[in-house]
């Protein structure tokens, strides 16, 4: 059965976005272009379709929560789905609304049973290069941006990065001067190995293109939250990378006396972490450009609980944040009087995590 190619665009400036989307579709032969835009004040969807003949298709969509996973589960995928099948077209470049996350449309259509007319060629990231930095590393959320995705609260930066990681390409639009060599720099820094950083108009050839960049595998496992594999190195100078590891546990009140050490600032900082009031559970450090993300995601399993947190910045902070990390570990002291594993009523992160239960 024929498939047809999709190319996801993320990122999180519109006029990026919308520029690259341009190029795309005058790159790739016959193409499609599906762009969703997420309207919060009526908590509609509004989705565009057009080609080089012009636009196709104007359509508001109401949502029951006005959220980028609904738009994908409802709208995102089945409209891929539908224009595929249609037949006319030999790829489809579907913008996905600003803020929004691609694992989740490469998730559906990579294991969806009824998506039979569809595969994802590649994951394409477009950041605007006079603001690259401060779209990575900066405190502004997506509200005060105007990008919203309904109830959305993210910062910016937490959307951005996360996109950078997942992508198999990034497109640097509108490079200049205070672009420079560290906003690429941070980008190589965040992406996942292998995935292609495009500056001063580079792209990318139509017929690579087509064939297909995406590795699904190589995107979930570096972008999973706990993740042992090695990471390379940094190129440049401005840019930095920290790999904190331990097999000891955090102190919990040391690491709230010292969470915002670690996990503030203009960096970039994810991994996981555990707790010895919370030995079976693996909780996930997100956070960039000052806001910090903490939660309890999976079992350890068979594994043996670990901490890895990799921070990434381009500020003074490195040694503060090094030493923050390591005041915050269990000491000998405390391992030989109360072991790895405590009993306890509560330890503090009962918002985040949830309640304490047994650590046997």
């Amino acid at each position: 059965m024929r498939t047809v190619p999709v190319v996801l665009l993320t990122g999180v400036d519109a006029d990026a976005m919308a520029s690259a989307t341009i190029a795309l579709q005058w790159d790739l032969p016959n193409a499609v272009v599906m762009h969703h835009r997420i309207d919060p004040g009526t908590n509609r969807l509004l989705r565009t379709v057009s080609d080089v003949t012009g636009v196709l298709e104007r359509v508001e969509v109401d949502l029951e929560h006005a959220c980028v996973s609904c738009a994908v589960r409802e709208d995102v995928v089945p409209a891929l789905d539908r224009l595929a099948a249609a037949g006319r077209w030999d790829a489809i470049v579907a913008q996905l609304p600003a803020g929004g996350d691609a694992r989740q449309v490469c998730r559906v259509v990579t294991h969806g049973e009824r998506l039979r007319h569809v595969r994802v060629a590649g994951v394409l990231c477009a950041l605007h290069g006079p603001r690259l930095v401060d779209d990575l590393l900066g405190d502004e959320l997506l509200r005060e941006r105007g990008v919203r995705t309904g109830d959305d609260g993210r910062g910016v930066a937490e959307a951005g990065a996360a996109q950078v990681e997942y992508a198999d390409a990034v497109t640097v639009v509108g490079a200049d001067e205070a672009t420079g060599a560290t906003g690429p720099a941070l980008v190589r820094a965040l992406a996942r190995p292998g995935a292609a950083v495009l500056v001063d108009g580079a792209g990318l050839a139509p017929d690579r293109l087509l064939d297909g960049i995406h590795d699904h595998a190589a995107a979930e496992a570096w972008t999973a939250r706990v993740r042992s594999g090695p990471l390379p190195p940094v190129a440049g100078d401005d840019v930095w990378r920290l790999d904190l590891r331990s097999d000891r546990p955090f102190h919990p009140d040391r690491l709230r006396e010292r969470i915002a050490v670690i996990g503030g600032g203009p960096r970039r900082s994810r991994g996981c972490f555990w707790l010895p009031t919370r030995p079976g559970v693996a909780c996930a450090w997100d956070g960039a450009g000052g806001q910090l993300s903490i939660g309890a995601v999976e079992d350890w399993g068979r594994r043996r609980p670990f901490i890895r947190i990799v921070v990434t910045g381009l500020d003074d902070g490195r040694d503060e944040i090094a030493a923050a990390f390591e005041q915050c570990l269990l000491t000998d002291t405390e391992l030989r009087r109360r072991g790895q594993y405590w009993e306890a009523a509560g330890d503090g992160f009962e918002a985040w995590l949830g309640d304490v239960h047994s650590a046997a």
